[in-house]
């Protein structure tokens, strides 16, 4: 059964980060992409939550999935612990990088997190392979092609649980800050939008940058806490969409 999330959302908005140090490959860029890998509140500018050894984490492509939990190294330097990952790209074409993180225990919420995340970054051009699913539990597929877009363009996007739209999904979005913006509210951290019946949502990103949408959905079933009890499980479906000034 599809169930929208009903929790609380607010200016301190959870987002798992998943972010490329470039977000499209040329020859200029090279053959290495590295990713950074944290759990924080980007808008706010942290802080940074400490993320265990992520559950899942790979690259989709045309070929089909490759594991690339071998490529990670944790941030060991950090507090608290955050992920980074070089990867090597082969050929051209879409890469639709994946995340599931471990679970999050979040005691102010009473919950626990997990939030499935994808990035996708185009090399040397090639095929197209940006719609392509994972396979999540939740997951937001773009109507948009998630790259390439300027500063004010409109990404739109379905939300699905278990492969099915979700009708009248709330979806948080955030702006990675960089420090050049002051918020003058906390009204204004997490922009709020609501898909329609069908389980698209759109939203216009009016400043350059990396912007996260992530779709928080109520997960069948429950989770063990640290303490021991059983409690209710926040299911994010995430993805990251970077924008760039018409200039």
């Amino acid at each position: 059964m599809v169930i929208a999330l009903g929790l609380a959302s607010g200016a301190q908005a959870h987002f798992q980060e998943l972010i490329p140090d470039t977000d499209i490959v040329t020859q200029a860029t090279g053959r290495q992409l590295g990713l950074q890998l944290q759990f924080t509140h980007p808008m706010s500018g942290g802080p940074v939550m400490a993320m265990d050894t992520p559950r899942q984490f790979g690259v989709l492509t045309v070929s089909g999935k490759q594991d690339l939990m071998s490529q990670l190294t944790a941030n060991t330097g950090s507090a608290p612990q955050s992920f980074m990952a070089n990867y090597t790209i082969k050929g051209p074409g879409d890469l639709v990088f994946y995340l599931e993180p471990a679970p999050y225990w979040e005691p102010a919420e009473g919950l626990m997190i997990v939030h499935y995340t994808k990035t996708v970054v185009p090399a040397f051009g090639g095929k197209e392979n940006w719609q392509a699913e994972v396979g999540f539990p939740v997951e937001i597929t773009p109507l948009t092609r998630p790259y390439g877009l300027w500063a004010g363009n409109l990404f739109t996007g379905i939300v699905k649980q278990e492969g099915e739209p979700v009708p009248f999904a709330e979806v948080e979005v955030e702006w990675r800050n960089d420090g050049s913006l002051d918020v003058p509210n906390d009204v204004y951290a997490t922009q709020v939008v609501r898909a329609d019946a069908n389980g698209v949502f759109s939203y216009a990103m009016p400043r350059a940058g990396w912007w996260g949408f992530s779709a928080l959905l109520e997960a069948p079933g429950s989770m063990t806490n640290p303490e021991g009890k059983q409690v209710p499980v926040e299911s994010g479906a995430l993805i990251w969409v970077h924008a760039r000034e018409m200039d």
